[in-house]
């Protein structure tokens, strides 16, 4: 199977082998005595973090109880750090440290005690030996910013020694940091390992070539992995916000140290800010593209304020390859670009030419998105087309992303395969917002090119989509592929029939919308929503199905009859 690898494939494979090799290196003897030094005599600042903190949070972890990931894991009186958890992801999130804040935000004797006796296990278990999870970059990087950001809890009370100690250690790990970040895959996790070392250089004693050294290697990353409408190369909104969480007080501590912050952090936060915007749908949430799942609205919202802007979001994010219509309480957003580059594609989906749509305070069609800490099985359902309000051809995706057995461990999971050439362009005028955009995703297979026009019209009243299959020379297609036309339905969302046979779409205090089809008779199939807060949950999906030799465009739109501001 692996014969029929692309040329990408193989590629990302040989320079992840390379990495993986100068890794083991760097953490083996003849380097781990590098990492040894100087021990910093004292921490300069404690950067702040925006995550949200619950002190709540901090009495379950004292009673042993540490959910992580998704997964409850009691103690039962032990460390953490001794128990055998399988789940990877809960061990990253433990070893990564980010719980410190709840820890913090409780202030209290109790919390700053088992912050110190944590920390103390973990130092006695791992800190003499690089190795495993706990030494992964992404993991260290973590570890780091949150050593950083909550050592006023950890230190609370220590005795020289344990300070000393967790110095020591700290510094051990940015060493190694620094070592291993430029052999780290692209992507959200190398540019967070940056933003480590720009903290540890702005909280740490160093000289100031340290401080211009990881100010400058940021700022090349910055400017490489954040696009010019704000968006991140992963196309996943979730690295936006993620992102942001530790760029915006990091942004703060080069104030707070008297250090002009770099031109290239500046400028993309103020364009990752309007970015996160430009997602957002009605309800707060974000909209599900490319990795996206379950929004936790208070940190979107803490996060927003800082937007000094408060303007209207973007329209148009060309560069990360979305459009959004909003009008009136109504928006639409749309993907349409091409995937991401192969290195930070494990998280990306086949959903190219998907749409969303939100209407007052609630979210009607909607890709399944993604549930984050669910059965690893789902995780190619959640990408496959089928999974977005979109078109599928002879039940295929447009990409594909499953690799044989043992691969993924090289390679992850990239998205390969897919659409190579989208075009998009708007098509406004003074009443109506709209795009027309089309992906090649499906011609070596079937030779089809799918192109899709969406209008918004009418005060928002009206939603118009025109779907459209033909060959590269424009001809309609001579092969009787068969095509679904899907629109997943959010959860909240009822539907059933009126009398003339129409689709009715509502809720509980929601507006209510119509939808209809030309020439094609729209059915209701089962359907799944992955980014439930509760994780997977059954749904509902409104399909068209014919042949693409027999029907090669279709219209349909969607009518908001009745809008819950009208009747309250």
């Amino acid at each position: 199977m692996a014969s029929g690898f692309s040329p990408l494939l193989w590629d990302l494979a040989a320079r992840q082998a390379w990495r993986r090799l100068r890794r083991r290196l760097r953490a083996g003897p003849a380097y781990r005595w590098r990492y040894t030094g100087r021990t910093p005599e004292r921490l300069l600042i404690a950067p702040p973090d925006l995550r949200i903190a619950d002190p709540e949070v901090a009495r379950e972890i004292y009673h042993g109880r540490f959910l992580f990931a998704g997964q409850l894991v009691e103690t039962g009186g032990e460390s953490p750090f001794h128990m055998d958890v399988a789940n990877p992801t809960w061990l990253e999130e433990l070893h990564g440290f980010r719980w410190l804040r709840h820890l913090h935000a409780a202030q209290t004797e109790l919390a700053a005690a088992n912050a110190r006796a944590l920390v103390a296990d973990w130092i006695a278990l791992h800190g003499r030996r690089i190795s495993g999870i706990a030494w992964q970059p992404a993991v260290t990087a973590r570890r780091v910013i949150a050593w950083l950001q909550h050592s006023a809890v950890v230190l609370q009370g220590a005795d020289l020694a344990a300070y000393r100690q967790y110095l020591k250690l700290l510094a051990i790990q940015v060493r190694y940091l620094r070592s291993v970040t430029p052999e780290m895959p692209d992507g959200e996790e190398k540019l967070r390992a940056r933003i480590a070392l720009a903290f540890a250089a702005l909280s740490l004693p160093t000289s100031v070539t340290t401080l211009r050294t990881a100010t400058r290697n940021l700022s090349v990353e910055l400017d490489r992995q954040i696009l010019p409408d704000g968006g991140h190369i992963s196309r996943n909104p979730r690295a936006i916000i993620e992102l942001l969480a530790d760029l915006l007080p990091l942004r703060q501590t080069y104030g707070i140290q008297a250090e002009p912050p770099p031109q290239a952090l500046v400028g993309a936060v103020e364009r990752m800010l309007p970015a996160l915007r430009f997602f957002r749908h009605q309800d707060g949430s974000l909209a599900r593209f490319n990795g996206m799942g379950f929004t936790i609205h208070d940190r979107v919202t803490a996060i927003l304020r800082h937007d000094d802007t408060l303007g209207a979001p973007l329209s148009h994010a060309p560069h990360s390859g979305y459009e959004r219509l909003a009008m009136s309480g109504t928006t639409v957003i749309a993907d349409t670009a091409a995937p991401p580059p192969v290195e930070v594609s494990n998280s990306a989906h086949a959903g190219c030419l998907s749409f969303e749509l939100s209407s007052g305070k609630h979210q009607f069609i909607v890709n399944s998105g993604i549930d984050s800490f669910g059965v690893e099985a789902f995780r190619p359902l959640a990408r496959a087309t089928a999974a977005h309000s979109t078109a599928t051809l002879n039940d295929t995706s447009q990409a594909r992303f499953a690799l044989p057995a043992g691969w993924d461990d090289w390679v992850g999971t990239p998205l390969v395969g897919g659409p190579r050439k989208v075009n998009c362009r708007r098509i406004d005028t003074d009443r109506m917002l709209g795009f027309v955009a089309s992906h090649d995703g499906y011609v070596s297979r079937f030779g089809v090119i799918h192109e899709r026009e969406l209008a918004l019209m009418h005060e928002g009243t009206v939603v118009r989509g025109t779907d459209r299959f033909f060959r590269p020379d424009g001809a309609p297609p001579d092969r009787a592929v068969a095509v679904a036309v899907r629109f997943h339905l959010h959860p909240d969302i009822e539907l059933y029939r009126d009398d003339n046979g129409l689709l009715i779409l509502a809720g509980d205090a929601t507006d209510t919308w119509v939808f209809s089809c030309k020439g094609v008779e729209p059915v209701v199939e089962e359907s799944i929503f992955f980014a439930a807060i509760a994780g997977a949950c059954r749904s509902r999906q409104i399909v068209l199905h014919f042949k693409a030799n027999e029907v090669s465009e279709i219209h349909w739109q969607l009518v908001r009859t009745h809008s819950i501001l009208s009747r309250t």
